[in-house]
């Protein structure tokens, strides 16, 4: 099957999307501390601050499905990704309460729109290549994550100031942004969703797949925001030990995300989601078992491995569910993005602190398992891309582009 050079074009550019995105957020979450440092926030605030970003980008999640049935998606990812970028700018150029606020919400407003924005263009590149894709694109966001938390330990190795530390990188990445922003493929705007609409029963269609997501990000935000805390406090490591699970963590993700689009391609979608929601699970078993922290970096590299498919695979299957209204379906799926972001650290803490952080581990691990009940959304063997399922003739990029 041959892709024109429009599609390919267009992929490269949506990688590097992904790739921005996943350096910027790591640049603003591993600096969280120097963030309350600076604008002096107190413990009990915090927690307000960021559980706001995600409610915020929750709200704009639900606001683009509705924008993109007038413009289309790579208008939307245009200019909301240089938003991104110069939110985090002003989350170090401030030195008030209120200009951190204001930077925050503004991030967390802009974020919401890429991340559906990206995950629309995705999903509508997968259908155009009629093979998976979508993992490649998530493995971008992970390299960029890697890059991103190594760029903030180093500015904070040399004390830089937030704003210096945060400059170079917008600066480059903004300019890059917009360059491939020219080479996102789209389609004619709303064509397909506007002429097929959201299904009388599409609610309850998508909803497996929306508690698939908020599950398996609870899972994910308790590595980043427990994995430290577990393996010093609970097995007893060192504090520089302490650091190097979510480093394993990402590179796992990475290299997990980079070959999962062979499985999916040869296995099928459903097959593969099983099997990293069971690698995940047994992740959090080792993890609760561990009886010290080495076993513990062990489970937590498994966790890498298992969730770093699940979240790809949702919103692709999101958008085979809903051929005619694909970016309906990722903006109101990836709403839960951030639902399970918002459980996942204070449902781990609470139940830490209240009974025993080992049994916290096994909360998220049985809540993955969910997933296993609901890998019938994923599709069937008949739906796989690629080795024989390939289709001659692919469907429209986005919702109207030319075929190939």
């Amino acid at each position: 099957m041959t892709v024109d050079a429009r599609l390919r074009r267009g992929r490269s550019a949506l990688g590097f999307a992904f790739f921005a995105q996943g350096v910027t957020f790591a640049l603003l979450v591993t600096r969280i501390p120097a963030i309350q440092d600076r604008y002096e926030i107190s413990d009990g605030l915090l927690p307000v601050f960021l559980a706001a970003v995600p409610i915020l980008a929750g709200v704009s999640s639900v606001a683009t499905e509705h924008l993109v049935k007038r413009v289309a998606p790579g208008c939307v990812l245009r200019w909301a990704q240089p938003l991104v970028l110069l939110s985090l700018l002003g989350v170090g150029a401030g030195d008030q309460l209120w200009h951190v606020a204001v930077a925050l919400g503004a991030f967390g407003l802009s974020v919401g729109a890429l991340d559906a924005s990206m995950n629309m263009l995705g999903v509508s590149l997968q259908r155009a290549y009629g093979r998976s894709i979508m993992l490649g694109f998530h493995a971008a966001y992970s390299f960029g994550g890697i890059l991103g938390a190594s760029a903030a330990w180093a500015g904070a190795h040399w004390h830089l100031d937030l704003f210096v530390s945060y400059l170079p990188a917008v600066a480059v990445l903004l300019a890059l942004v917009l360059l491939a922003s020219r080479r996102y493929a789209d389609g004619a705007p709303g064509a397909l969703d506007a002429a097929q609409g959201w299904p009388a029963r599409g609610g309850k269609l998508l909803l497996p797949l929306c508690l698939v997501m908020a599950c398996a990000y609870i899972g994910d935000s308790t590595v980043a925001n427990w994995s430290a805390k577990y393996l010093q406090d609970v097995l007893g490591s060192s504090e520089q030990l302490a650091t190097v699970p979510y480093n394993v963590y990402m590179v796992t993700t990475l290299v997990g995300r980079a070959v999962g689009d062979l499985g999916v391609r040869r296995l099928g979608a459903a097959a593969v989601v099983r099997g990293g929601t069971v690698v995940a699970a047994c992740g959090f078993a080792v993890v609760a078992a561990a009886p010290g922290p080495w076993v513990g970096m062990l489970g937590f590299t498994l966790l890498g491995i298992g969730l770093c498919v699940i979240v790809p695979q949702t919103f692709a299957a999101a958008g085979r569910l809903f051929p005619g209204a694909s970016d309906t379906a990722v903006a109101r799926l990836n709403i839960f993005n951030y639902v399970g972001f918002l459980i996942g650290s204070p449902l781990v803490g609470g139940i830490g602190d209240a009974w025993s952080y080992r049994g916290a581990m096994l909360v998220p691990m049985v809540l993955v398992l969910v997933t296993l009940f609901h890998a019938r959304s994923f599709g069937s063997d008949v739906a796989r891309y690629g080795v024989r399922h390939e289709r001659p003739r692919v469907v429209d990029v986005g919702r109207g582009g030319n075929e190939v």
